[in-house]
Order: C-alpha cells, then sequence, then structure tokens
C-alpha cells in the first residue's frame, strides 16, 4: 500500500466537528472526567461523544462502551491505560476516520523502553492516515473552537492574544496562572508533552504556514525542554517574525552539567545551551529565564512597540523609581535627565516638592490630573522621550480608579507607549481588575519589567536566510578533508585548508631536521618563534618558544623542543606582533556548526569573553558578534594602542563559515592566536579536529 504523506496539523485537530473523549469519567476530578467537564463549559459547538466500558451516561452525555460502537469522528482526546491506546487508537484512525489525536495519559517513552515501544506503534498508526497526534504525557490543547485540556485555568482565549506552545503541561498552567491576573491574553495553548509526532517546532510551523495578517495572533511564547528540530525552528521562528510576530521562549536546561569535556578552547566554551543562545539570536526569538520575565516579556510585546531607549520613569512612590532607573540604566537604556523650559512650565502644574528631572515624582499626593498633564508633556513636548513608565500604587488611604482610569485614556491616545506598573495587587484590587477588564496589561514589579524591556530592546531582528559568503576553494577544501583521517590533522594540512578558504595566515614551515630549522630561520628572519608538533596543548609541556634571535638559538630550542614526549617536529613561524585574537568552531549535534570569536591567546582561558553565532554567517552578524564581545573597546584601541581592523577580523569569521559549509567533517577547529593591527590580522596557530562518523 502506498504511503501516505503525513499532514501533520490537521483541520480536525484545530477546528474540528466533532470530539470523543476516550475514556470520559463522572468523576471531573480525574483525567477523563475533567476534560470533558471543561469541554461542555466552553460550549464546544460540535458533537461530543464519550466512551467508557462501565457507564451509560458521562456529564448528562450518552456514553458509548466499546470505540467500535463510535460514529466517526474528527478528535478524540485519550485518558485510558498505556497499554490500551495502541488499539484504540487504531481503530479510531481506521475505521472512525478520526483524524486528531490528543493523548493525555501518560506512560510511554518517559518511563520505559515498553512505553517508548507503543509510542511508537500509535505515531506509526496516526502517520499511515495523514493525522495529526498530541502529546501523550500533555494536558492537551485550549483553542477559542474547543477546550481540549483536563486542567485549570482556562482564560477567555482571544485571538489578539498569546499563542502558547510548552513541552510542559504543569509549566502551561503556572505561567497561566501568572500571567492571567496581570491581564495578559491568550489565543491558543498547545501542550505537547512527549512530542511523539509533533513537538514545539512542527506547531510552529503550522502558525507560520497559517499565518493570516489581520486574524492570527502576533505573540508566540515558547516553553521547550528539548529543541529536537533546531533548523526546523529556525526557519518558521524568522519567518514568523519577519511577518512582525514576536516570539519570547524559555529553553529549560541550561546548565553546564549537560556539557560534554572537549579537547579545543572552542569545544571547552561552546555548549549546547550558547547553542540555544545562537539559535534564538538568530532566529530574533526573545530569550527568557523564568516564568515572571516571560510573562513580563510577552506583555510587553502587547504594547506598542519602543521606537527608542529613552525613558521616563514617572511615579509618585521614589523608591520603586529609583529601583527601575536603575535596572533601565544599567541594562544600557537611558532615563535621560529632563532640563528644559517644558520642565520649569511642567513644574507649576504640580505641587511643591515635586521633581521633573526624570524620575518625574509627583510625591504620594499626586493625583490623576497631575498624572495626566505629565504624560502629555511626556508625550507631546519632550523630545528626549521615546516612552513612559509609570508607577502608582496605594496605601489604601482611598479608592483610586480615577488615576487608572485617565492611565487606560492615556494608554489609548498617547502617541508613544506607556507600560504600568502598578504594585498594589491586593489594596487596589478592585481599582486593578476594572483596569485590566478594560483590555490593559499590568506589570507589578518594576526591576523584573525593567530588565524584561531591555531583553526585548537588545534581541535583534532575524539574520538573513540566505547570507552571501566569500568564495573559497571548495574543490581544494574537499581533496583535503577526503584524505584525512578523524582526529587532528596535520600542520601541513591545516595551512592547506586555511589558504583554500582564504583565511590569512602568518608564513610557517614544519621541520624535523635541525639543520632545515636554521634555514627556515634564517629565510624568515629573526626573530622566530618555535613550538612543537604533536601535544595537543603546546605551551602547557613548554612546547613553544619565542623571541629566537640567533642560529644558535634555534639549535637549542630545536633540540629541547623535540625532547617534549609526543613531538614529531617543530613548527617554525615569524614573530609578529598585535592583538590576539581567537576564533573558533564546534560542531554541536542537531544544530549544526556553531562559530565562536573573542579575545584570543591566555585571556580566552582566563576571561572567557566569546561570542557565538550559528553557520551559515553573514558578515553582519560576525561584526556584531564583535562588537559585543565585553573586551571590544581593547579591539578599538585604548590607551595609545592600535586596535584592530574589524571588518578584516569579520571576513576571518564568515571564511570560517564558509569554510565549515564545504566541509561539515571539521568537528572542532580553533584559529588561537589570531594576531592583528589596524592594517592585517593573520593567523599564528591553527587546530583542526575531524569527525567523519
Amino acid at each position: 500500500m502506498a504511503k501516505i504523506k503525513r499532514k501533520m496539523v490537521t483541520q480536525a485537530l484545530i477546528d474540528p466537528r466533532s470530539i470523543v473523549v476516550i475514556g470520559g469519567s463522572n468523576d471531573i476530578h480525574k483525567p477523563g472526567g475533567k476534560v470533558l467537564k471543561n469541554l461542555i463549559d466552553g460550549k464546544f459547538k460540535g458533537e461530543i461523544y464519550v466512551t467508557n466500558p462501565k457507564e451509560a451516561k458521562v456529564l448528562g452525555i450518552k456514553c458509548y462502551n466499546e470505540p467500535s460502537e463510535l460514529p466517526d469522528v474528527d478528535l478524540a482526546i485519550i485518558a485510558i491505560a498505556a497499554k490500551y491506546i495502541p488499539d484504540t487508537v487504531a481503530i479510531l484512525a481506521k475505521e472512525k476516520n478520526t483524524r486528531g489525536f490528543i493523548i493525555l495519559s501518560a506512560g510511554f517513552s518517559e518511563e520505559s523502553e515498553e512505553g517508548k515501544e507503543l509510542e511508537k506503534q500509535i505515531v506509526d498508526t496516526v502517520d499511515s492516515v495523514g493525522g495529526s497526534l498530541i502529546g501523550p504525557n500533555c494536558i492537551g490543547v485550549m483553542t477559542p473552537e474547543y477546550h481540549g485540556v483536563f486542567t485549570l485555568p482556562i482564560p477567555k482565549l482571544d485571538l489578539h492574544g498569546c499563542d502558547f506552545i510548552s513541552g510542559s503541561g504543569a509549566t502551561a498552567c503556572f505561567i497561566m496562572e501568572a500571567g492571567i491576573p496581570m491581564g495578559l491574553p491568550f489565543a491558543r495553548l498547545f501542550s505537547v508533552g512527549n512530542s511523539a509526532q509533533m513537538g514545539v517546532e512542527e506547531i510552529l510551523q503550522y502558525m507560520d504556514e497559517n499565518y493570516e495578517e489581520g486574524k492570527s495572533p502576533k505573540v508566540k511564547l515558547l516553553y521547550i525542554e528539548n529543541i529536537d528540530k533546531p533548523t526546523l525552528l529556525l526557519k518558521h521562528a524568522s519567518s514568523l517574525i519577519r511577518k512582525g510576530c514576536r516570539i519570547a521562549a524559555i529553553k529549560a536546561g541550561s546548565t553546564e552539567a549537560g556539557s560534554r569535556a572537549a579537547s579545543s578552547h572552542t569545544g571547552a566554551l561552546a555548549s549546547s545551551d550558547i547553542a540555544v543562545n545562537a539559535l534564538f539570536k538568530k532566529s530574533g526569538i526573545v530569550r527568557c529565564y523564568g516564568r515572571e520575565e516571560l510573562i513580563s516579556v510577552a506583555s510587553i510585546f502587547m504594547y506598542p512597540e519602543l521606537k527608542g531607549d529613552r525613558l521616563a520613569v514617572i511615579t509618585h512612590a521614589g523608591g520603586p523609581a529609583v529601583m527601575l532607573a536603575d535596572a533601565l540604566s544599567h541594562n544600557g537604556l537611558k532615563v535621560p535627565h529632563i532640563d528644559n523650559d517644558y520642565a520649569d512650565e511642567l513644574l507649576e502644574h504640580l505641587f511643591p516638592g515635586s521633581s521633573v528631572s526624570n524620575p518625574i515624582d509627583f510625591l504620594a499626593t499626586g493625583n490623576a490630573e497631575q498624572l495626566g498633564t505629565i504624560i502629555d508633556y511626556c508625550d507631546r513636548k519632550f523630545d528626549e522621550i521615546d516612552g513612559m513608565v509609570v508607577i502608582f500604587g496605594t496605601p489604601g488611604l482611598f479608592p483610586i480608579f480615577d488615576v487608572y482610569e485617565l492611565l487606560n485614556e492615556k494608554i489609548e491616545t498617547s502617541k508613544k507607549p506607556i507600560y504600568p506598573i502598578l504594585p498594589s495587587t491586593y489594596t487596589a484590587t478592585e481599582e486593578i481588575r476594572s483596569f485590566i477588564d478594560k483590555g490593559r496589561i499590568i506589570f507589578s514589579d518594576e526591576v523584573v519589567f525593567g530588565r524584561a524591556l531591555t531583553r526585548v530592546m537588545k534581541s535583534d531582528a532575524p539574520a538573513a536566510q540566505h547570507p552571501e559568503l566569500p568564495e573559497v576553494d571548495t574543490v581544494r577544501i574537499r581533496e583535503v578533508i577526503d584524505s584525512c583521517d578523524e582526529g587532528y590533522i596535520e600542520p601541513e594540512k591545516v595551512q592547506i585548508l586555511l589558504d583554500a578558504a582564504g583565511i590569512p595566515r602568518i608564513p610557517e614551515a614544519v621541520i624535523n631536521k635541525i639543520n632545515d630549522a636554521v634555514s627556515a630561520a634564517s629565510d624568515m628572519g629573526f626573530p622566530v618563534v618555535m613550538k612543537a608538533v604533536g601535544p595537543v596543548h603546546k605551551s602547557d609541556v613548554g612546547g613553544v618558544i619565542l623571541n629566537i634571535n640567533t642560529e644558535s638559538e634555534v639549535r637549542d630550542a630545536f633540540r629541547k623542543i623535540m625532547e617534549i614526549p609526543e613531538t614529531h617536529s617543530v613548527l617554525i613561524q615569524p614573530m609578529f606582533s598585535g592583538i590576539e585574537l581567537f576564533a573558533g568552531s564546534k560542531r554541536e549535534d542537531k544544530f549544526g556548526h556553531l562559530v565562536l570569536c573573542g579575545l584570543g591567546g591566555i585571556f580566552i582561558e582566563v576571561l572567557k569573553d566569546v561570542k557565538a553565532g550559528l553557520c551559515p554567517l553573514s558578515k553582519d552578524e560576525a561584526l556584531l558578534m564583535i562588537r559585543r564581545l565585553k573586551g571590544y573597546k581593547i579591539l578599538q584601541g585604548l590607551r595609545g594602542q592600535k586596535g584592530i581592523d574589524e571588518n578584516k577580523f569579520a571576513e576571518i569569521i564568515t571564511r570560517l563559515s564558509a569554510l565549515l559549509i564545504t566541509a561539515p567533517e571539521i568537528f572542532e577547529m580553533d584559529l588561537n592566536p589570531l594576531i592583528g593591527n589596524e592594517k592585517i590580522i593573520l593567523a599564528v596557530d591553527a587546530r583542526i579536529n575531524i569527525k567523519k562518523s
């Protein structure tokens, strides 16, 4: 029988005409009972069926004792023991034309090999009919069309809210619990569980391929525990962001506990978490590290875009304003001093003792009218301001409905974005609820907000899909790679690869006879440096000798180096001075090549000041990596020392990227150090490790 092409996300999953709960229960404290109740309470417009071998009716709905007794049904939500599910899915898929499946039950690949095999049987069946499977081991799917989850909370779903895809059901509940009281609206929830057939990447692909301007949600939130298809995630996240969407994500599991030991500097510095950072950066995703931060970033996304980095902090309470100003300033945003004629004019409208220098403090006695005046001045007259943050709470002496009503009006009419930080979530519960009911989203903590805003402002636009890479000698590169065995390759072949890639290097010779060493050094011109060939870390074993100025010193150095264990040759180079730089690459499982750059020599080990990007890298990406190094001022030139030509450094990074595209067998590669000045950058030392398997 011809294999049916997998359709992945089907209409039956997104907008079913009929739903069956397999394992429905009258006990709403069980998943099968709660999901059925949620479907009923959510007023699903289609037909609802239920199966249970022991019941005639479940929650008032006629119950079928066996799946084989059912009529045709679009979507099955399954809450029975794992061992019964493969046969049940087979009946539904092949006899009842079911094309959407949500398996709530656990007991699959997350528990045992037997469970993994059950999971495979289910996926094979669903694939064979071109169906869609969510789960197993998930809380379900929630859309405006149906509430197919067995959990709470269930927010009021709004397609102008956030799409939310989560690898963890419990975490999804907790994130919604945090967002709903702040007014953050949700559109759809997909809890993918074990991602047996479809994971976060495939759901995002569906959202991209079915995006409709003006109809589809603009904000996407992701909670990811495992990135199984980084290329797919990159492609569709980038595409959605180019269409005007905004995406924030938590990637759990970011510690070094999961990193692997490596023999090169790049390998030691690179990790799967750095690869995640590079992937998110390349795609334009804002990475978050906790629920509060994700909710704050999502809430910022829901406001008009801030067109600049200069903020007015407006408050009637000095302490929170100072903390917010610190949080913004420490992270690169500006709280500019306001000192002009309009500022003096504004001050006349406020009570004595108020300050308009920024933060704008209109005192605890300040009222709604004064707040409105301040906002108008910031919006219309203060050109040094791009947006406003209003901090307004209450000690509980009197209601503040009028303040929040005024704030709602100003958010609606202001040309510049206004972010409301309303900390009195307990004392002013009614006022805040009234504000949120008008469709507003609030922030409760000024420092969390400040950090979230800086994450949003510092996020990059998606990188070019097909960056233009420099030309390299692909034929010569392939000849060398194909001739190499696995492991570190000989210096002579490294030289050929660098030349073929157009990466400039310092002249060098690999010698194994003392007289040849003398001749080579004389031809290059003194002083020279001599290095052991063989040991992986030459410096650690005394295998690097600098500033050799005479033939006699060449002979002495040659003898000394050749006595070092594992040494079989000596590499000779002329001395070259400048700033030591580093570039390198590590092939990261599933992600492809990770390219790193930074300060070189011993500084890479001490400072670990590196930036990473995913291959292929454009020159713009390379320049951005260089300019975001903490030591960038050193590269620009500091205290009379001349800097480097950063464009030449960026070109080397892009040529390294082109080399990796041509030779994916390169597992690890170090150019350490590169030495550069204002005119030239040369590779002084290079190592390449090949893995062909």
